[in-house]
């Protein structure tokens, strides 16, 4: 199940720094090196050290992390819903994305020029998010006028999306987007066909000044505060993580040590993006290979057995299964066994994040 995040924001807000320290970091790594799909698309693994003590325990073959992909979309501006500055194609580009990683700046340096002249975060997010917002109505538009009809003659199913569309419109007209709209189970399934850009989750990326990359700054309160929905926010100092990015793996610690910092940046945000879509990760351990897998949160057996092969999700008959905790303890799969750690979970197991599993499946 791969996720792939889309980073947005106005011109010269340090979006596109933050996308090359991604990278960055990712290549200095020695196991596992950042790929370059496009010019404009990075493939990064999410940090886990669960991994590591897993490969330390089994002595894998090889080592397969879970990954994210990162889409540098080129700056947005006023107007972009309408085409301006190739919007239609940054837009189009959101559209496949699965989470929304929005870039604002909340820093002062009269070296970098603002696209609108002055520092305001809050302004900034509103152009962004009016934009989309835009770009979701003339979607529903489109679609309402191929319904329209249908509905009319006495169609449920095209009644019912209309019903959702005339919500969801009179919300986007309100200045909200889609993500803050309350719905039932049902229009969120119905909402999950319209492929709106605003239903997608976001993360606010604060790009702060060196001083301010702990407790935030008076910007950074004023875009919490303009900030109604449900949404992760992030403190980051693009300059800081350049200069982490060019240092060798002892120099990182030391260096985020002095700052107060346990964790870099950029590891932050891969981590959030990954739980950002209720994501959590299940291990399969052999002699040939230890591999991250993810999978939505709520998943059972049979569904989480398909994401490894549509096979195994078709053939399940049962998973083998240890709790990572339990694996680190007793050192192995035979030693978990032999304890009474290795269970036995049939097709209404809910996997949890950590699990270490084996799947058995007919086809």
């Amino acid at each position: 199940m791969a996720l792939q995040a889309g980073i947005v924001g106005l011109p010269n807000v340090g979006k596109s720094t933050l996308f090359n320290c991604l990278s960055n970091a990712q290549a200095q790594s020695a196991n596992f090196p950042f790929c370059t799909i496009e010019p404009n698309v990075g493939t990064i693994t999410v940090p886990d050290d669960r991994l590591w003590k897993l490969e330390s325990l089994v002595n894998p073959e090889r080592v397969m992390p879970t990954t994210i992909e990162i889409v540098d979309i080129a700056g947005l501006v006023k107007g972009a819903s309408k085409g301006e500055g190739l919007g239609n194609q940054f837009l189009a580009n959101i559209r496949n994305t699965n989470a929304i990683i929005h870039v604002v700046r909340c820093f002062d340096d009269p070296n970098i020029v603002h696209v609108d002249g002055s520092i305001d975060p809050v302004r900034d997010k509103e152009i962004i998010d009016t934009e989309l917002q835009l770009k979701d109505l003339e979607t529903l538009e489109t679609r309402m006028q191929k319904l329209h009809k249908i509905a009319k003659s006495g169609d449920k199913a095209a009644a019912k999306q209309v019903e959702l569309i005339e919500k969801a419109t009179a919300h986007l007209e309100s200045g909200k987007s889609i993500r803050s709209l309350d719905m039932e189970s049902d229009e969120l399934e119905l909402m999950e066909t319209f492929q709106l850009i605003t239903s997608k989750p976001v993360m606010y990326v604060c790009n702060v000044d060196e001083e301010s990359v702990i407790s935030g700054n008076d910007y950074t309160k004023q875009l919490t505060s303009s900030i109604d929905e449900n949404a992760e926010i992030l403190f980051i100092s693009a300059a800081i993580e350049a200069d982490i990015a060019t240092m060798e793996r002892d120099d990182q610690m030391m260096f985020l040590e002095e700052m107060g910092l346990e964790v870099s940046g950029v590891g932050r945000l891969i981590k959030s993006a990954y739980h950002l879509l209720n994501y959590c990760t299940y291990f399969t351990a052999g002699e040939k290979e230890v591999r991250a897998w993810t999978i939505t949160k709520g998943m059972k057996g049979p569904q989480a057995a398909g994401v490894i092969h549509t096979d195994f999700e078709k053939g399940f008959i049962r998973a083998e299964v240890m709790a990572y905790d339990d694996f680190v303890e007793h050192g192995s799969e035979a030693a978990c066994r032999e304890v009474g750690k290795l269970r036995v979970e049939g097709k209404e197991y809910v996997v949890k994040d950590g699990d270490i599993m084996h799947f058995r499946f007919n086809v």
